[in-house]
This record gives C-alpha cells, sequence and structure tokens, in this order.
C-alpha cells in the first residue's frame, strides 16, 4: 500500500510537470535516454562521485538523498542517507518522493534500481570512462536540474584544465606505473579503467592494462616482473602508506630503488567526479618527479 500511495504522487508530479514546458532529454553514461517532463527538483543520488558531479553543476540544494560516504563537498555530509552503493534503503528512497536518480552504472546493482524503475522514477546512469567524460556529466546534470547556468561554465573550467594537463606532458618520457587499489589482497586496475586513463595523460604507461577484470587481483611475484619504474596507491593524504610497505621490503624493485612509491589521496583518483582533475594533476607532478631522478 506505501509503494502504491508513493508511485501515485510520482505521477501526480509527473502530470503536473508535463504542463509546465518542454521535456528535456540527454543521453546518460550507459547511452540512454533520460527524459524529464521539467527540471528536477528531488535529486537521490546513490555514489559518492555522483553527490559531487551535482553539487559542480550547482544543484547540491536539490539533493534531498545521498548514499554512505557523500562528504564532499562538506554541504554534502547534511544530506540524509539512503544507505551504501550496494545496500539501498528502498523505503526510506522512494520515502522522498524523487524525480531524479543519479546512479553509479557500475556499483548500483539491477536488483536495487529494478523497483524504482517500476516506479517510473527517472534514472541517470553515471560512470565517466575517460576524464573527458566528467565535465560531459557535469553538463548533463546542469540541464536535467535547470542548473545550466551554472553548471556549462564548470564543464568549460574543467575541460580547460584538462587540456593544459594535455598540453603539458603531451610527449613526455614514459613512465611505466603500477597503480595499487589495496594491499591485502593485492588489487589495480586495468587500462579501461578511467585511473589509466589519467596515468596516460601524465605520460605513464600502466603495467596491468591489458588485464581482462576492470579490478584484477595481482600477485607481488607478477607486480616484482613487471618491475614498474612507479608504484602509486590510493591512500590518505599525510598517512604512513603502510600499504608501500611491500614494496620497501624489494630493493630489486625499480620504483624501490629510486624512491618512487608514492601515495595519491584515494577520493581524488577513485571518485569519477570533478575532483579527479586534481588527483591527475598529483598524478602528473608525481611521474614529473620520477623522470628527474633518472640517471
Amino acid at each position: 500500500m506505501k509503494h502504491c500511495r508513493i508511485a501515485l504522487s510520482l505521477l501526480l508530479l509527473s502530470g503536473a510537470a508535463g504542463a509546465a514546458g518542454a521535456a528535456i532529454s540527454v543521453k546518460d553514461g550507459s547511452g540512454a535516454t533520460v527524459t524529464l517532463a521539467q527540471p528536477a527538483q528531488r535529486v537521490v543520488t546513490l555514489a559518492p562521485h555522483a553527490t559531487e558531479l551535482v553539487f559542480a553543476a550547482g544543484a547540491g540544494g536539490r539533493i534531498v538523498g545521498a548514499s554512505d560516504y557523500s562528504d564532499y563537498p562538506p554541504a554534502a555530509n547534511a544530506i540524509p542517507r539512503i544507505g551504501s552503493s550496494s545496500q539501498v534503503d528502498a523505503e526510506r528512497l522512494l520515502a522522498l518522493r524523487p524525480d531524479l536518480l543519479v546512479v553509479w552504472q557500475g556499483g548500483n546493482g539491477e536488483r536495487q534500481l529494478a523497483p524504482l524503475r517500476r516506479l517510473g522514477v527517472p534514472i541517470y546512469r553515471s560512470e565517466p570512462k575517460t576524464l573527458g567524460d566528467i565535465p560531459d556529466d557535469v553538463e548533463r546534470l546542469g540541464r536535467l536540474t535547470g542548473a545550466e547556468a551554472s553548471a556549462a561554465p564548470a564543464a568549460a573550467a574543467l575541460r580547460a584544465r584538462l587540456a593544459a594537463l594535455v598540453a603539458r606532458y603531451r610527449g613526455k618520457a614514459p613512465v611505466t606505473v603500477f597503480y595499487q587499489v589495496w594491499d591485502q589482497p593485492l588489487y589495480t586496475l586495468n587500462g579501461r579503467q578511467i585511473v589509466s586513463d589519467a596515468i596516460r595523460l601524465c605520460g605513464g604507461v600502466n603495467v596491468f592494462a591489458d588485464l581482462a577484470a576492470l579490478a584484477p587481483a595481482v600477485s607481488v611475484e607478477a607486480v616484482l616482473q613487471k618491475n614498474p619504474e612507479v608504484v602509486v596507491r590510493g591512500g590518505q593524504a599525510g598517512e604512513d602508506a603502510p600499504g608501500l610497505a611491500i614494496w620497501k621490503r624489494a630493493p630489486a624493485l625499480l620504483a624501490t630503488q629510486r624512491g618512487n612509491l608514492y601515495t595519491v589521496p584515494s577520493d581524488l583518483m577513485t571518485r569519477a567526479g570533478p575532483r579527479m582533475v586534481d588527483g591527475t594533476e598529483a598524478l602528473c607532478g608525481l611521474l614529473e618527479q620520477a623522470r628527474r631522478k633518472r640517471p
């Protein structure tokens, strides 16, 4: 009965919206068309990077619910939580009467989304595969929320920063890189994951780019065999980075020999939102340090 009342409310909202003006349509990250009768007023974001994207578009004030760990910008901490990206509280979410869901294409499973889809709640899927997809998402979410006036310049600024990085690091000598997501067990990312796009922009070469899995487990022996010039670990800024201790005990590794064991804040690299441009800038600086250490 509760679901029926919510469904009726959504239908009434949809009907009232239809008279307000021309429909808004955009393509989302999956290539599907998302159509709204009017700009979204009640947005729920089901991944931290999605929350950051909506804020970057200038529509953070319209987010009525967000997933756990949506902690940036600081204003996001005041948004009610509806669960994690892997386990959403559907009752709590539906009670918020959303007119747009922004979901993580690779993280929010069909089991979570199916009941919402049956109620007709529009879903925008976001999973940028390249850095250039990030400003595209900002722009599209700006259209869906009626925030084009703020989203367009925000997207343009991100594109300008990326273009400046491309120009600065184009033609730099290649640097082989092992990107360490976690150390127990040891995980990395393949060439299709967006972090690899950042590595490529900086003139780096992901030594495990050719693996089939997006986030494959690898062995210490496999890393030693690849012998990367740089090891980069996602972690918290300023921490001791205990996950790099593996490589400090491996003096034969080129990255260890040259002192190229680095940490980049995880939130700047693993969240495919606007701050990933900051993370890419930091990563490029680290690879440039490695180049300067060459004999």
